[in-house]
């Protein structure tokens, strides 16, 4: 059974775990130093997603040590329609400079065309940046808050079968959010009673190939701020699972959600059908109405990345604690992404 970490340094001398299991706060000292094996296996990525009902922006910053990359994506839910620009480099070696913790910390990434900064002073976030000719000869401008991060959040440290190999993780749901987004002539702000981020703060050494299923939600219920983490295949799920259910900042831990995604009959995913979200335990049972499909896929010889991020709604009921509480048409997103890396 995956058990809490306690504090203490991540990597040993071989560059092996040193504990595996899960927390709800940043509990590791991520100490990349100790990595064993090539460097070129490294992953290291701040990615947040902010949005509302209406509309959301997604911004990545990663260096994987042979690439870097910045990128923005629009996604407007009210048209189903989305925009992705991204600005790649060729070893960056881990220059990017990305904090070792999510606590507090600055991170830029910037380039003729585009520029992002995350600033993190530990008690709030400001992103802000610009992409040029983002949409037609539009600039896409941005300047966004994230603060009153809640009290728990998602943490896992989780190794690979493949040894020296493993994934530590946070994921932080239910930031309030508020801020805007300009793309030319057309504003798109974000209000703290209806818009909210969630940060995926990512570092690891991975193996070269694997599939990763992912969903996010944060939002507000009478008041109080709900959202969820799910997840798998991120490492080896018998020593650490990433599903939590968040309520008015506390975490509920879950054991093991699966994605049902349709099928054709030639056995081929159906993103945009609705899907269905369960957990083992009987605690999760939701359906999904996709929105669009954010779909990527990056090729480069032996370099693929196959990327569906679907938007869309949940409904249904969540159990947690002693509460059962049912949701209905909260946007958020679910994820199936292919990697050779």
């Amino acid at each position: 059974m995956p058990k809490k970490l306690l504090p203490g340094k991540l990597l040993g001398e071989d560059g092996n775990l040193l504990e595996t299991g899960y927390a709800t706060s940043l509990l590791k000292e991520y100490n990349p130093e100790n990595v064993r094996t090539s460097k070129m296996r490294i992953k290291e990525w701040d990615y947040y997603y902010i949005g509302n009902s209406h509309y959301g922006i997604a911004l990545t910053i990663a260096d994987n040590y042979y690439m870097g990359l910045g990128s923005i994506s629009f996604l407007d839910f009210d048209n189903k329609d989305y925009l992705t620009k991204s600005v790649m480099t060729f070893m960056p070696k881990g220059k990017t400079n990305l904090p070792k913790s999510s606590k507090i910390g600055d991170l830029s990434f910037i380039k003729k065309k585009i520029k992002l900064e995350f600033f993190n002073d530990g008690k709030k976030r400001l992103l802000r940046g610009f992409l040029k000719k983002f949409r037609n000869n539009d600039d896409l401008n941005f300047e966004i808050i994230l603060e009153d991060e809640p009290k728990d959040s998602m943490v896992i440290a989780t190794p690979f079968p493949k040894k020296k190999h493993f994934y530590y993780n946070q994921k932080i749901n239910c930031l309030k959010a508020m801020g805007k987004i300009v793309i030319g002539n057309d504003e798109y702000t974000f209000e703290p009673d209806s818009a909210f981020g969630v940060l995926d703060w990512g570092r690891g050494v991975w193996t070269y190939k694997n599939t990763w299923y992912w969903s996010s939600m944060s939002s507000v219920i009478d008041g109080v701020r709900i959202g969820f983490n799910f997840g798998y295949g991120f490492g080896n799920t018998a020593a650490a699972t990433e599903n939590m259910i968040f309520y008015d900042g506390v975490a509920y831990k879950l054991d093991d959600v699966t994605f049902e995604i349709p099928l054709d009959k030639k056995r081929q995913y159906q993103y945009l059908k609705t899907w269905r979200i369960t957990s083992n335990d009987n605690n999760v049972n939701l359906t999904f109405e996709p929105i669009l499909d954010r779909y990527d896929h990056a090729n480069a010889l032996i370099i693929s990345s196959k990327q569906h991020q679907v938007f869309g709604k949940f409904s249904g009921l969540l159990t947690f604690g002693d509460k059962t509480i049912e949701i209905k048409n909260l946007v958020g997103f679910a994820e199936r992404v292919e990697n050779r890396w």
